[in-house]
Order: C-alpha cells, then structure tokens, then sequence
C-alpha cells in the first residue's frame, strides 16, 4: 500500500489555476508533496505547491517529463497532452481521470462552461472528482 502521508510520494497537477490552488490546500494538511505544471509564470498554484514547473499542457515531451517523476498524476483543466498522459499510465504512472476520459471529454467538445456547470451543479470541483479513489485509499491507510 502507498504511503500519502509524509513521504516521497509526489501527486503531480497539469494546470495551476484557482481549482489547483484550492487542491493544494488540502495536500498541504495530510503533507502530500505537489509538483504542479502551468504555462504562467503567474499560475495561482506557483507559490503553494512544493514544485512548480513552467510549460506547455499540450506539448508531448513537457507533460511525459513532467509526470515522470510523480506516483499520480491529476489534471486542472482538460486541454491536456493526453498522449503522453497514456504513456504514462502504461509506465505505471497512476492518472486521475484516466487518459481515456480527458480523451472522451475532448472529443465530445465540452466546453469550460459546460464543465462549470457541471461543477455547480454537483456542488464539488470537478478535479476533486477525479481524487476520489486516492481519497477513499487514504482514508482507508488513515485508520
């Protein structure tokens, strides 16, 4: 079982806007380390991840470096490299939502006002959602 808490496990963040910040806060409670990518210099999640890299979400080789070198990998926003996402998850690098669903979510053109909609709708940030299975693992390592 992985250990969350207090260890080199590193959860990795492709987009650094608001809902990352927000994520961030809850990482910085349970001390999960976080590496975040954004292509602003002025990303809100700069200054309150532990690693904090400047790039392209849709360029192949920056998003397959940067998940590299992390156990999970989630994403901020859906325009994503999900090229290199599969890479990764067939490395064995665990990517919430999988490839196949920020794939689906592209092909089917949701929109960002769709997916505030959705957010609003469910009361619950959408890259909240695609923690749950990391949650219900520490929850279930925290007792």
């Amino acid at each position: 079982m992985t250990n969350y808490f207090s260890s080199d496990f590193t959860l990795g963040i492709l987009g650094g806007g608001q809902l990352g910040k927000m994520l961030l806060t809850e990482t910085r409670k349970f001390d999960i380390a976080t590496k975040v990518l954004d292509p602003s210099a002025e990303a809100p999640c700069r200054i309150g991840s532990n690693t904090f890299v400047q790039g392209s979400l849709t360029d192949f080789d920056t998003v397959y470096q940067f998940g590299k070198d992390v156990q999970v990998l989630t994403i901020e926003i859906e325009n994503v490299n999900v090229d290199a996402l599969e890479k990764l998850q067939a490395e064995g690098v665990q990517v919430y939502p999988t490839p196949q669903t920020i794939r689906q979510i592209q092909k089917q053109g949701c929109t960002k006002s769709n997916s505030m909609q959705q957010m609003v709708f469910l009361r619950l940030p959408l890259v909240y959602l695609s923690l749950l299975p990391i949650c219900a693992q520490l929850l279930k390592q925290a007792r």
